[in-house]
């Protein structure tokens, strides 16, 4: 009986293990592009304190990236609520 179970439900199993890797993937990925953004944060704050920007740009700037990053954290945030796991 075991045997047909494990038959039967293999391409289940098969396609539960792919989720999780894409999972991880997408994952893996934002928070790539979470420490691009905070790189790319301290850049600017380089680039204002040097005075090689105004505090316009500066400002436009910062609040593009941050609107970005707070996107990027509710979805890393909800990634780990969706899977009983704390963010």
């Amino acid at each position: 009986m075991f045997l047909l179970d494990d038959i039967l439900l293999s391409p289940v199993k098969g396609l539960m293990t792919i989720a999780r890797k894409v999972q991880e993937i997408a994952k893996n990925d934002s928070e790539n592009q979470e420490k691009d953004i905070l790189n790319s944060l301290s850049e600017l704050h380089q680039q204002f304190e040097s005075k090689t920007i105004g505090s316009e740009q500066f400002d436009e700037r910062e609040t593009a990236l941050l609107d970005q990053l707070d996107a990027i954290q509710n979805m890393l945030s909800l990634e780990g609520e969706d899977h009983g796991r704390p963010p």
